[in-house]
């Protein structure tokens, strides 16, 4: 079985040098496989860690390098300095490792053995040593990287394995991403438009676009088993509203928004698409606006963006897959109205239909109402509020000569009241520092409209990305300033322009 064969894995690279002995390589070998097994025993990670053979030589270095750029299923390596390996032989194999790097600054024994330590034990454990040497390296030569610190035991250290493993995951997703674009963007709308081959060359993600009636012929094939199917699974998984049961006024509004599932599932799968965009401006023959169908294939992690917004599309497929068995959601989102008063003012976010129910608090309840603009039939969609909790929003925009992420610290509440003539899903939340605050800085940064919400990705673990894909992060947390971050963004643009390319 090949490492593509057993899904993404991590390659653990251990350096040392042939000058300490066959006696002392043994020990190393013994003890690098024991920092793995307590990397990857507890089976917490999102993926595996593989030990790779201890590497004493810049050729070996450089093989183990290059097989790791080139294995398929290598999402990314970990490197080690058990003991003194000098840098100069990681010359090679670092500037030709093109998958994602994390420097574990770490040690076998937790403690030392204070009264039983001697010069063969120094000798042996000298990462404190090693490691500072490659760190050098790594800096002189620029590699990217993220550097973590401590015993591989400790669960602060796993925690922080962990969110780089996420980020390499979602960096791989996008190399491999491939994206159906049905129509183009929403007219003259300028933060969804961009630049797909720039995006293609540092990212890696494909966009095809498709004629909207492509997408309609896939749903008149779709077949009366499949949508028997599919109208037995929302009975089930979700609250019908009474309209739309078996034998009611609207059930067959509930049969077609599943022959629409039908159809643009299966012709997502057919071209190994796990991301589209739909827009309601350019519908052809579709007689519904995709509504229950896109918040369900949200659901099931594939990228998604309204009105052809295929920024926001990758966004949140790689925002999918960073945060697959963590706890909370994910989904696509628009920032749409503020309360500012009385009491603490809060962003209402919401879409025309599509809203993951990934972040519901409750189970949703299908419904049916009249939508304002598309001209089309009356589409069903799933109705909810988020659940309550802290989480962050994330926009990806396109500068020209850069990629920016804006993301912001919220935290999500109920709605002060309920909302029974709301007929969207829809989260309400807190934004950091305050509304006022927040809002001028995400301006400032030319932070989009629609975003990803997620409770499952952490700041951590964006930024992580952002390091491996090498895409600008802007952050509006807690202690954000207006001034400082126009400051800071001044930089920023000096700093691209004295230095062009240097996010790929």
């Amino acid at each position: 079985m090949t490492d593509s064969d057993q899904g993404p894995i991590f390659w653990f690279l251990t350096g040392s040098q042939d000058l300490y002995g066959e006696e002392t390589l043994r020990q190393v070998e013994e003890q690098s496989r024991q920092v793995v097994a307590r990397l990857d025993g507890a089976g917490d990670l999102p993926a595996h860690v593989e030990w790779r053979p201890v590497l004493t030589s810049s050729d070996a270095i450089r093989r183990a390098c290059l097989e790791a750029t080139a294995a398929d299923g290598c999402a990314g390596v970990i490197v080690w300095m058990h003991t003194f390996s000098p840098a100069k032989a990681w010359i090679a194999g670092l500037s030709a490792l093109q998958k994602p790097l994390l420097h574990l600054h770490t040690q076998v024994n937790r403690s030392l053995p204070w009264s039983s330590i001697d010069m063969d034990f120094m000798n042996l454990n000298q990462a404190a040593h090693g490691d500072r040497e490659l760190g050098y390296l790594e800096t002189r030569i620029g590699v990217r990287r993220k550097t973590v610190v401590g015993h591989a035991g400790d669960p602060a250290v796993r925690r922080r394995v962990d969110e780089w493993m996420r980020a390499a995951l979602g960096a791989r997703a996008a190399r491999s991403l491939r994206m159906a674009r049905f129509g183009d963007n929403m007219r003259d709308v300028a933060v969804t438009d961009g630049d797909k081959v720039e995006v293609q060359l540092r990212l890696g993600v494909a966009v095809r676009t498709y004629g909207v009636n492509d997408l309609v012929a896939a749903v008149g094939t779709a077949s009366a088993p499949e949508v028997d199917a599919l109208v037995a699974d929302y009975a089930e998984r979700y609250e019908l509203a009474p309209e739309l049961a078996a034998g009611a006024a609207r059930h067959e509004s509930l049969r077609e928004a599943a022959r629409i599932e039908a159809g643009l599932r299966n012709f997502l799968d057919d071209g190994g698409f796990r991301a589209f965009t739909t827009n309601f401006e350019d519908l052809g023959g579709l007689r519904q606006l995709p509504g229950i169908s896109v918040q369900r294939l949200m659901y099931d992690g594939y990228g998604f963006g309204a009105e052809g917004d295929w920024k926001t599309s990758l966004l949140l497929r790689v925002m999918k897959v960073m945060g697959e068995g963590a706890p909370g959601g994910t989904s696509f989102m628009e920032d749409y109205t503020y309360h500012l008063g009385p009491g603490e003012p809060k962003i209402l976010g919401a879409h025309m239909l599509e809203v993951c129910p990934s972040i519901a608090a409750a189970t949703p309840r299908a419904e049916v109402h009249p939508l304002s603009i598309g001209g089309r039939e009356d589409p069903v969609r799933l109705v909810f509020d988020a659940a309550a909790g802290p989480a962050i929003v994330v926009g990806l925009i396109d500068l020209g000569d850069r990629l920016r992420l804006v993301c912001n610290d919220i935290e999500v509440v109920p709605p002060d009241e309920p909302l029974p003539h709301l007929p969207v899903a829809r989260a309400v939340w807190k934004p950091a520092p305050s509304l006022a605050v927040s809002a001028e800085c995400w301006l400032g940064a030319g932070g989009p409209h629609h975003t990803v919400l997620s409770s499952q990705v952490s700041l951590e673990a964006l930024a992580d990305l952002a390091e491996i894909i090498g895409v600008e992060l802007v952050h509006i947390g807690a202690s954000a300033d207006p001034g400082r971050l126009r400051q800071e963004l001044r930089w920023s643009d000096a700093y691209y322009r004295l230095f062009p390319g240097t996010g790929r």
